[in-house]
């Protein structure tokens, strides 16, 4: 145990937070993916991932988006995460990339750091065997192996690539023998009878200097790209900048084509802990809580002679009855009904609602910023109405419009109002009006939040129309 304990204190968690899970929509949006969502409990799928990492290890890493940088950094400081490193990838060009820039970070700390790489959007029930499949692959990384972690099928699935069992290494782990494609429905069937197959799971466990050795060695591109753009970086509040340049010359690789098809050191570690990549609705369905009618009821639902559905409410009372196998998702500014066995094309939507320029795939009605978060309650001709949440302490960017004017009535808290060179002090049932050019600000200097109405007006009301002088969450270009 001492020694498992040992090997655990140099494992680096590696947490990928990109993605945008269309196949989840209405719930799951470009600007808020599902990896931020509290879809199995009370807490985010990112936050479900750090909950369920090995007791030792060192401050994990989170690679992400620019776009998300401030929900990670809010989740992480949710649960009480220290120490904990947001690494800012410039553009996505997928998983090798990626992971080479974690690793060189890494190496700046530990010349014998273990990446764990994981998902932030996966579930895994039994932590316990989780924890004991991770102890396995770190034995065998530590001895210079690249290893992977193969889930056991339960049925024959096509939505998932295959990893073949080679010979059995006699630590707990298996040669690989080959990564296949996602198969079709035969070849499916025919690796699950044959019980040398096991799903790729996108989860890894490796030295730093043994992923940089391979990497170097099979695409000396990608690593010479992701240097250059490690030795240019720059620190920006809780943020760790690579070089934006650098980075965009790299290639558009996934490890497993990058380094783990190639390699001669990939094992695997088979996994039975109850995993999903919650990929679609009915996978969503499958993990959740189901009632003794075998649906899974989320919100205010009534739900009468139905069977075998998932009904999630977020704003009105949802009723159903004699209806089976349904998916009902109801969010304050779009509905999906849909066959539970037809989920897997919620994307063929989401292509259609872009192709429209619909924004309700980017953002839902109410949306997160650094500084609290806003509900756009209403919205017209020529007016929108907003709910705003300042938190304790924040404050929004010293800023002007163009072509909106905004009208502020406070409904709980108190608001730090800067008009141009004037500053004012407002309280609850009191208000200001901020005229088309003036320069303005709103903080909330006190320790509860700060709740208010927002009311727009003006011939435009796009969120592009704002003009950042000055912001603490370094948002101005």
């Amino acid at each position: 145990m001492t020694q498992v304990n040992s090997i655990q204190s140099f494992i680096s968690p590696i947490i990928m937070c990109g993605g945008s899970g269309t196949r989840l929509w209405p719930l799951s949006r470009s600007q808020f993916p599902k990896q931020f969502l509290p879809l199995v409990n009370d807490t985010s799928m990112l936050q479900d991932t750090l909950a369920r990492l090995p007791t030792k290890h060192q401050a994990p890493v989170f690679i992400c988006n620019e776009d998300h940088r401030f929900l990670v950094a809010e989740q992480v400081k949710q649960v009480q995460c220290s120490n904990a490193t947001i690494l800012l990838e410039p553009q996505g060009r997928n998983t090798a990339p990626a992971v080479a820039l974690a690793a060189l970070n890494a190496l700046t700390e530990n010349k014998d750091a273990l990446l764990l790489v994981l998902a932030a959007d996966h579930v895994i029930k039994d932590t316990i065997k989780f924890h004991q499949a991770v102890s396995v692959a770190a034995e065998s990384a530590q001895q210079g192996k690249l290893v992977t972690f193969g889930i056991v099928p339960t049925h024959a699935e096509t939505g998932y690539g295959y990893i073949k069992q080679g010979n059995e290494k006699g630590d707990g782990t298996y040669q690989v023998a080959k990564f296949v494609e996602k198969p079709n429905e035969e070849t499916a069937q025919t690796y699950l009878a044959s019980g040398e197959y096991l799903w790729n799971s996108g989860m890894f466990l490796f030295k730093a200097s043994r992923y940089i050795e391979e990497l170097e060695k099979f695409r000396p591109d990608i690593l010479a790209s992701c240097q250059e753009a490690m030795t240019k970086v720059e620190k920006d509040l809780d943020f760790t900048r690579p070089d934006r340049e650098a980075f965009l010359q790299c290639a558009d690789e996934s490890i497993d084509y990058a380094v783990m098809e190639k390699t001669e050191d990939a094992v695997v570690v088979p996994l039975d802990a109850g995993w999903s990549d919650v990929g679609s609705y009915s996978a969503l369905w499958e993990v959740c809580q189901q009632d003794e009618q075998q649906n899974v009821i989320k919100g205010d639902v009534i739900a009468h002679d139905t069977t075998n559905s998932y009904i999630h409410s977020q704003n009105k009372l949802i009723t159903t009855l004699g209806v089976d196998n349904l998916v009902i998702i109801d969010t304050p500014d779009a509905v999906l009904v849909a066959d539970k066995d037809k989920v897997q094309n919620v994307k063929e939507i989401v292509n259609k609602l872009k192709v429209q320029n619909r924004p309700e795939t980017k953002l839902h009605r109410e949306v997160y910023r650094p500084w609290g978060k806003y509900d756009s309650v209403d919205n017209g001709e020529r007016f929108q109405v907003k709910r705003i949440t300042v938190n304790p302490g924040a404050k929004l960017s010293v800023q002007m419009h163009h072509h909106r004017a905004e009208h502020w009535i406070i409904v709980s808290g108190t608001a730090k109002v800067t008009l141009d060179d004037e500053t004012i002090l407002l309280s609850e049932n009191q208000s200001t009006y901020i005229p088309i050019g003036v320069v303005h600000a709103l903080e909330n200097p006190g320790k509860l939040p700060l709740e208010m109405i927002e009311v727009q007006s003006g011939s435009y009301l796009g969120e592009d129309d704002i003009v950042r002088f000055e912001d603490k969450y370094g948002r101005v270009k």
